[in-house]
């Protein structure tokens, strides 16, 4: 039986290990926070020039709707922004696979396998391209990249499949240097 002292410097030792692939995925946001301010102020200012043409011609409560429609836009741009904090960070070393997820509400979830044992499987749909990576392992599957792109998907698969024949084919040693 381990302790909780042997485990801890297991772990730093395997940390102190020379990474063969890294990965940091984060969802894809087109939008940054200027292009936000500018899409709220324009929308903004069209309600409020809108609901105002409405008010001049007795229709009151439909300046409400249109303040309304503003605020709910905003919220769900709040919403968006703040499912962009979710991570997924991928390392391969010589000994261990290791995937770390930090969901948007910063719940952190971690997965190690064996780099010798995992196997890398694919869904792919003929027109889509890959539609979902899983990490095999031990009967167990985990899905990977689940917000990237079709095109990311395949780039993604074939780095991760080279560095996981890397950690197959175990470490070089140049006696020369």
């Amino acid at each position: 039986m381990s302790t909780g002292n042997e485990i801890a410097r297991a772990r730093s030792e395997c940390e102190d290990e020379p990474q063969i692939f890294s990965a940091l995925l984060t969802p894809h946001r087109s939008l940054n926070r200027t292009g936000f301010l500018a899409v709220m102020l324009f929308l903004s200012a069209v309600s409020f020039v809108t609901g105002l043409a409405f008010l001049m011609m007795g229709a009151w409560p439909v300046l409400g709707f249109f303040g309304l429609d503003v605020l709910v836009i905003w919220w769900a741009f709040k919403v968006n922004f703040r499912a962009a904090l979710a991570s997924e960070e991928i390392v391969v070393t010589l000994s261990e696979l290791r995937v770390r997820r930090v969901s948007h509400r910063g719940q952190v979830a971690e997965w190690t396998f064996n780099p010798l044992w995992v196997r890398l499987d694919q869904e792919v749909d003929e027109e889509y391209g890959i539609e979902h990576l899983y990490l095999i392992s031990r009967g167990r599957r985990l899905l990977i990249g689940g917000f990237l792109g079709p095109e990311e998907k395949a780039s993604f698969y074939n780095a991760l499949v080279v560095a996981l024949n890397a950690a197959r084919r175990g470490p070089t040693y140049n006696p020369v240097t």
